[in-house]
C-alpha cells in the first residue's frame, strides 16, 4: 500500500486519544484517536480518513499491505469524522512496546493530507498487579504449582514488586545500574504510595508534582510514565524516589488533619509507604532491557519526617543526604529495601493530566508585625506551594504559616471559630542545615491554598540573632490540562468577577475536581457537573473528567448508591453521603464528555453501574415518584435544605433521559425505550405534585415547592429548574417564565450552588443579562461583588463576608453565564460542530473579546460597539469542520458580512446566518430594536 500525497490546503494541526493527556503507559487494548484541521478555503472539507498504527515509525509512503509492523489499519473511511475513532486490535496491544501513528485525510477534491508521526507506549493491558515477592520467595518458589501462572506469560505481566522500609514515614529509595550501551528509547513506569517523585541521574524526572493522582487505593492505583531516554547515559545510573504519604497513609502527627476532625472517620489505607518501578530499556538492534524494583535497592529514612497533606511538613535539612539521586553516591550506609504486599487496587495508568506548578506570586507586601516575624502578600489567592529561601546557622527552627485571611496585623487568621485548630495547627517547620549562603525549603508532598505568608523565626535584616529571609513566593499548583480560553469586557468590575471565577476553577483542579485546595481537599461530585460547562471554556478536562468516571465507579456501594465524593476519603452520613444531585455525576460526566468532547468511550464501562444507581434511587421514590431525601440547594441559608422535590426529581429525571441516550448510542432499543417510559412517569408525577394551573390569586401557572406543604411558593429556583430540566408541558412554558421573572425582578439572588447554575441560564433565555449583573453587584450578600469590593481575589464557601474556605468554586456558575452569554459562545452539536455566536446586543456591554479552543479548534470573538448610533462592528474566526450560527439582534436588523481573503460581501436581513470556517469582519449599523 501507498498513499500519493499531493499539496492541500488541508491541514492536521493537532492529534490525540481520547481520555489520555500523556501517553506513556496506556494499559487498555482499545483507545480512540481525534485529530483536529485547519485549512484557509472556506469550503474545505474532510471526505475520507484513514489510521495507521504501526510497531516502527513510518511515512504513509513506506507502509506495504504486508508490512509485518503494521498493528492495526482502519483502511480508507469515506467520512468527515473526526473524533471517537475506535481502535482496537484483534489480538489488543503489545505489552511495553512504542506503537506509532497517522492519520491520512483526504478533502472532497481527493487530495490527501497526512498528521505528524504520534506516539504512544503500552505498560501492561491484561495485566493489573505486581507479581507477589515476600512470601513465594521464601516459602512458596515459582515452581510451586499454586503461583505457578503468576510466573507464565511474564512478556505480558509486571516483574517489578512493591518496596519500601517497612514504615510509614517518608523515605529516599535509589537503584545504581550500568549501561553499556546507550538506549535508543528509555521508558519508566513507576508508582508511589501516598505520594512520589522520581529522579535519574541527579534530576526530577519529570516537571509533575504529587504523582501519583488520588484514587481509591483498594480499588485503583495509578502508575506514571516517565520519557527517560534523554537523562540515562553509558556507565553508571542512578534511579531514585522520594515517597511520602498523602491519602493512602495520612499522617496527622501533631497537627491538623481533616478527615480525622470531630468523628475520625478517615482510615488509612495502608500503613506501609511503598514504591515499584520498571525502566524499559530499548535498543537498536532490537533488544530490550529492564531495570526492576527488588530488594537490591537502597533505602533511608527522607529529611522529610511529616509529610500532612494538609499542609504540614517538617524538614531538617541537617539530616538531607545530598547528591542521593547521583552517579557517585555512596549509599553504603543505607539499608536494603524490603519487598512489601503492598495495597489492594489494581494498576491503572494516570490518564489525566498531572498535577504541575504553573504561575509564580511574589510578595506585593512584605512587612514585619513583630520581632521573629515576617508576613507577605502575595496579592492573589491561589492553590500553592509555597518556597521560602532563609539564611541562617544550622539548626535553626523556621516555622512557615500560610492562609487566606489575616489578622490585622497581617498574622494568619481561621475566620470560622469552628476551625480555629486550622489557624494553630497548619504550618511546616523547616530547621536549617550547616551549608553556606540561603536555604531554599518547599514542601514535597503537601499544597494548601493561600494569599498569605507568615514566616517565624526570622527577620528581615541581619544582626537580629535569627536567620534572614531572602524571599518567599507561592508557586500556583494545578492541572496540566491543556488551557483554552480566555475572555474580557469592558467592566472592570466584570473583569475582576471573571478572574477571580478563574482562580477559583484553577485552584480546584488536581487528580480529581476538588470544591476547595485549603481546608477539606475532597472530591465533592456536583461540582464536577455544575461547573463542567463553564470549565470547558478555560480548560481540556476530557481526561480529568475520564477519571473521575473511575473514581466513582470504584466508590459505588453493592446498593448501586454513588456516594457524594469520590475518592471516598472521608466517610459522611445521611444526605452528606446519599444525594442524588451529586451522586448523578456517574450519569452527567458520561453525557458530558459526549457533548462538549464526542467522545463516547466511558458509556460503555458506566452503563450497568448508572442503571444500579437508577435502581437505587427507584427505592427512595416518594409520591409515586419524586426524590425529597438529600440536600437540596445547598448553599442557600447554608446547611438548610430546601427545593428537595423540586431539583432532586428533576435530577432523577435527567439521569433517566441519559440513560436513554446511552442506550441508543449502543444501539440497545428495548433499553431505550425502557427508561424512556420511566422518564416519563417521573415527569407525569413532577407536574401532579408540583406544577400549580389552580391558584385563584395569581393569573397564571408556577411551580412551587413542598418545603412547607400545604403552603405554595413560587421561588425563581422551582422555575428554573422546570424549565432548564424541560419538564415543563409546552402551553404553559410562558407561564412558568413570568413566574421565574416575577422573582427575579428585584435582582436579589435566591439560590443556592444546585440552583444558581439553572437561576443563570434561564436568566440568559429570558435575555436578561441586567438582572444578573444586579444580582452580581449587590450591596449586602448574597453578591459577588461584595466579595470583590471586600478585597478578595477568589470565591467564597458561601454568602458570607468570613469563611473557613476562600477559595471554593461552588458559587462559580456565573463564570459559564459570562462565556456562553456575554462572550456568547454556546456549542449546540456534538462537540461544537455547530455552536451559536450570540454577542450582547442587548447588555451594557460595549466591547467584548474571547477566544475559546473548542475541539475543533479556535473560536475568537470581538465585539464592539461604538458611536452615538451605537453601531456594531463584530470579528468572529470560526474553525474548520464547523458551522456557527451568528445570531442578529433583531429581524428589522441588516448585517454587512465579509470573509477575511475573500471577495465576498453579502447583506443580511435580520434572524441569523450560518459561517463556515473562516475569518469574519461583521457590521450591525444600530437597529431600533438592537438596545
Amino acid at each position: 500500500m501507498g498513499a500519493y500525497i499531493t499539496p492541500s490546503t488541508m491541514r492536521v494541526s493537532r492529534c490525540g486519544i481520547h481520555g489520555f493527556h500523556e501517553t506513556l503507559g496506556i494499559d487498555q487494548d482499545e483507545v480512540r484517536f481525534f485529530w483536529v484541521l485547519s485549512s484557509n478555503e472556506e469550503f474545505a472539507a474532510q471526505a475520507a480518513y484513514r489510521i495507521i498504527v504501526s510497531t516502527e515509525p513510518f511515512t504513509s509512503e513506506d507502509v506495504g499491505s504486508s508490512d509485518k509492523s503494521i498493528a492495526w489499519d482502519s483502511g480508507k473511511i469515506q467520512s468527515d469524522k473526526q473524533r471517537d475513532i475506535r481502535c482496537c486490535p484483534e489480538t489488543g496491544f503489545k505489552s511495553t512496546c512504542m506503537y506509532y501513528w497517522r492519520v491520512l485525510v483526504w478533502d472532497t477534491y481527493g487530495t490527501c493530507s497526512q498528521s505528524n508521526l504520534n506516539e504512544f507506549f503500552t505498560a501492561y493491558p491484561r495485566s493489573h498487579l505486581l507479581p507477589p515477592y515476600s512470601m513465594n520467595q521464601t516459602y512458596m518458589p515459582h515452581t510451586s504449582l499454586i503461583f505457578r501462572t503468576w510466573f507464565e506469560d511474564q512478556e505480558n505481566k509486571w516483574r517489578a514488586v512493591w518496596l519500601g522500609d517497612g514504615g510509614d514515614k517518608p523515605i529516599y529509595l535509589r537503584k545504581s545500574f550500568h549501561l553499556s550501551r546507550k538506549p535508543t528509547k528509555a521508558i519508566a513506569l513507576a508508582s508511589g504510595l501516598g505520594h512520589f517523585s522520581l529522579h535519574a541521574n541527579g534530576g526530577a524526572a519529570s516537571n509533575h508534582v504529587l504523582d501519583p493522582g488520588w484514587t481509591n487505593y483498594h480499588r485503583t492505583v495509578q502508575f506514571v510514565g516517565y520519557d527517560l531516554t534523554h537523562r540515562l547515559k553509558l556507565g553508571e545510573n542512578v534511579l531514585a524516589a522520594h515517597v511520602g504519604n498523602g491519602f493512602y497513609a495520612g499522617d496527622q502527627g501533631e497537627r491538623f488533619f481533616w478527615p480525622m476532625y470531630e468523628d475520625n472517620t478517615y482510615v488509612r489505607y495502608g500503613n506501609e509507604l511503598c514504591f515499584f518501578a520498571e525502566v524499559h530499556l530499548f535498543y537498536q538492534d532490537g533488544t530490550h532491557d529492564i531495570v526492576i524494583s527488588d530488594p537490591s535497592w537502597r533505602v533511608r529514612k527522607s529529611a522529610t519526617s511529616l509529610a500532612n497533606i494538609y499542609a504540614s511538613e517538617n524538614h531538617d535539612r541537617r539530616l538531607y543526604p545530598q547528591g542521593w539521586d547521583a552517579p557517585g553516591f555512596d549509599d553504603g550506609e543505607w539499608a536494603f529495601a524490603k519487598p512489601l504486599t503492598g495495597p489492594r487496587g489494581q494498576l491503572r495508568y494516570q490518564s489525566q493530566p498531572p498535577v504541575v506548578l504553573h504561575e509564580i506570586f511574589k510578595p506585593v507586601r512584605t512587612h514585619s508585625p513583630g520581632p521573629g516575624t515576617v508576613c507577605f502578600d502575595l496579592g492573589q489567592n491561589a492553590s500553592t506551594m509555597i518556597k521560602i529561601e532563609v539564611e541562617g546557622d544550622a539548626g535553626s527552627e523556621v516555622i512557615i504559616r500560610y492562609g487566606e485571611t489575616t489578622y490585622d496585623d497581617g498574622r494568619i487568621l481561621m475566620p470560622d471559630p469552628l476551625f480555629k485548630e486550622f489557624e494553630t495547627g497548619v504550618y511546616s517547620k523547616f530547621i536549617l542545615g550547616n551549608v553556606p549562603g540561603p536555604q531554599m525549603w518547599e514542601p514535597d508532598f503537601s499544597f494548601t491554598c493561600a494569599r498569605y505568608i507568615q514566616v517565624d523565626g526570622v527577620s528581615l535584616e541581619p544582626g537580629q540573632g535569627l536567620p534572614v529571609i531572602r524571599s518567599a513566593i507561592g508557586q500556583h499548583v494545578s492541572t496540566a490540562s491543556r488551557r483554552l480560553g480566555k475572555m474580557q469586557t469592558d467592566k472592570e468590575d466584570c473583569n475582576a468577577l471573571i478572574k477571580a471565577c478563574y482562580w477559583s476553577y484553577a485552584s480546584n483542579l488536581f487528580s480529581y475536581h476538588t470544591d476547595c485546595p485549603q481546608i477539606e481537599k475532597f472530591g465533592w461530585l456536583e461540582v464536577t457537573h455544575l461547573l463542567a460547562p463553564a470549565t470547558q471554556y478555560i480548560r481540556d478536562v476530557e481526561a480529568l473528567y475520564t477519571k473521575i468516571l473511575q473514581d466513582i465507579l470504584d466508590t459505588q456501594e453493592s446498593s448501586g448508591l454513588v456516594p457524594t465524593m469520590a475518592p471516598e476519603i472521608r466517610y459522611m452520613c445521611g444526605p452528606l453521603h446519599d444525594t442524588i444531585t451529586w451522586g448523578c455525576a456517574l450519569c452527567f460526566l458520561p453525557e458530558i464528555l459526549l457533548r462538549y468532547y464526542g467522545t463516547t468511550q466511558m458509556i460503555p464501562t458506566i452503563y450497568q453501574p448508572a442503571i444500579r444507581y437508577m435502581e437505587y434511587m427507584r427505592t427512595k421514590e416518594r409520591k409515586g415518584g419524586l426524590i425529597e431525601h438529600g440536600l437540596g440547594d445547598w448553599g442557600r441559608d447554608i446547611a438548610f435544605g430546601n427545593h428537595q422535590a423540586n431539583i432532586e426529581t428533576a435530577i432523577y429525571y435527567q439521569c433517566l433521559r441519559n440513560l436513554e441516550t446511552f442506550a441508543r448510542v449502543q444501539s440497545l432499543d428495548s433499553d431505550a425505550q425502557h427508561f424512556k417510559e420511566w422518564a416519563e412517569r417521573i415527569y407525569t408525577v413532577y407536574n401532579k405534585h408540583l406544577l400549580v394551573i389552580d391558584d385563584p390569586e395569581r393569573p397564571y401557572a408556577y411551580y412551587t415547592s413542598l418545603d412547607q406543604y400545604p403552603i405554595r411558593d413560587r421561588t425563581a429556583v422551582s422555575q428554573a429548574i422546570a424549565l432548564q430540566f424541560n419538564l415543563v408541558p409546552q402551553k404553559y412554558r410562558a407561564d412558568i417564565m413570568k413566574a421565574f421573572l416575577d422573582d427575579t425582578s428585584d435582582g436579589r439572588i435566591r439560590s443556592g450552588e444546585i440552583g444558581l447554575r439553572y437561576l443563570f441560564n434561564t436568566l440568559a433565555d429570558a435575555n436578561r443579562p441586567d438582572i444578573v449583573l444586579q444580582m452580581c453587584r449587590q450591596e449586602e450578600h448574597p453578591s459577588y461583588m461584595r466579595f470583590l469590593r471586600r478585597g478578595e481575589t477568589t470565591l467564597l464557601e458561601f454568602w458570607q463576608d468570613e469563611c473557613r474556605s476562600k477559595s471554593h468554586d461552588m458559587l462559580g456558575t456565573i463564570y459559564e453565564w459570562f462565556y456562553a452569554y456575554v462572550l456568547g459562545i454556546k456549542p449546540t452539536g456534538i462537540a461544537y460542530k455547530t455552536f451559536d455566536i450570540s454577542p450582547p446586543y442587548f447588555s451594557e456591554f460595549n466591547e467584548v473579546k474571547g477566544v475559546v479552543d473548542c475541539p475543533y479548534g479556535n473560536i475568537s470573538v470581538s465585539f464592539v460597539r461604538s458611536g452615538k448610533e451605537g453601531d456594531i462592528q463584530l470579528q468572529v474566526s470560526v474553525p474548520m469542520s464547523t458551522v456557527a450560527t451568528l445570531k442578529l439582534p433583531g429581524d428589522s436588523c441588516n448585517a454587512i458580512v465579509e470573509r477575511s481573503g475573500s471577495w465576498r460581501r453579502i447583506k443580511v436581513q435580520g434572524g441569523s446566518v450560518d459561517l463556515k470556517q473562516g475569518i469574519y469582519i461583521i457590521e450591525i449599523p444600530k437597529c431600533s430594536n438592537a438596545l
